[in-house]
């Protein structure tokens, strides 16, 4: 397998400064990707403004998103994710998210959580019909449209679309439509488990996901989370605490324990900010850069 780490930057990028130092330091250090999240009502910046200047700083990082889908009109959406990935010579990689479903960032996404599946079913195929160039109409939960055909096409044909999501719908979903899978906040036995279900959910569908389009977001604690951040992390995402890696060492042992299970792909996330980015990526990289194969 080749292992791949990226690193998700959160709110700590939100100037230029800041996410120019991330940008230089990834790629002077070996880092696979910059990934940038959606989150709404959090200050982080928006990701596709964040990785069109990420992209036009640095001719070489791949730059990745985790997106929402839901809420978005789907059309906007193909063309923008097309138009970033031909302005970064196809250097995109997206995963699609339904969102969080927390206050207020559910009410903001204006998608009920019980119906962001259905939303997603039926606009995933659309977006790869529009970004293979197809001429397309629709009527559903993801638009209402006639005769669009998009331009320009992403350079990458096609545009792989990874989903994220540990419920067993979403398991059941990424097996009948994704190109792979990028959780979060599982266990490594968890996300073995999720993967079966995927593949047998693809083998169902008649089609199959690599074996190398297997990966986890993790965020981690590089010190003792202080008691305001843990609070906050508990109210969001019960299980968030539990699961974070706190200090190099235990988070060079958590991918270490989810590469023995058969993945490959990883976003590393600190879930404070640190207070220089160069400084982060240096400790980050001794102590799991040679992890990358």
């Amino acid at each position: 397998m080749k292992i791949r780490i990226g690193v998700g930057a959160g709110g700590a990028s939100a100037s230029a400064p800041a996410l120019g130092e991330l940008v230089g330091g990834l790629d002077a250090l070996g880092f696979d990707s910059l990934w940038l999240s959606e989150v709404l009502t959090g200050p982080v910046l928006d990701p596709l403004i964040g990785l069109a200047w990420a992209a036009a700083s640095n001719p070489r990082l791949k730059i990745g998103t985790t997106a929402l889908l839901p809420g978005r009109n789907v059309l906007r959406l193909a063309k923008q994710l097309a138009s970033l990935d031909r302005l970064s010579g196809g250097r995109l990689l997206v995963t699609l998210v339904p969102g969080l479903t927390y206050p207020p960032e559910r009410e903001a996404i204006g998608v009920d959580p019980k119906q962001r599946g259905a939303v997603i079913d039926d606009a995933l195929p659309l977006l790869r019909r529009l970004w293979a160039g197809e001429t397309v109409s629709h009527d559903g939960p993801a638009g209402h449209f006639r005769d669009v055909r998009l331009a320009p096409l992403p350079v990458q044909q096609p545009l792989e679309v990874w989903l994220g999501g540990n419920v067993p719908a979403a398991l059941e979903r990424c097996g009948r439509l994704s190109d792979g899978w990028l959780p979060s906040l599982c266990t490594p036995e968890e996300a073995a488990a999720g993967r079966r279900v995927i593949e047998d959910a693809a083998a169902r569908a008649g089609r199959a996901i690599s074996p190398e389009h297997f990966g986890v977001s993790v965020g981690y604690a590089s010190a003792p989370i202080d008691p305001d951040t843990a609070r906050t992390m508990a109210a969001r995402r019960p299980r968030s605490l539990e699961l974070t890696p706190v200090g190099y060492p235990a988070l060079r042992t958590c991918l270490e324990q989810f590469i023995a299970v058969g993945f490959s792909k990883f976003v590393v996330r600190p879930v404070a900010a640190p207070r220089s980015w160069r400084a982060e990526l240096e400790a980050l990289a001794a102590a799991v850069g040679d992890l990358q194969t």
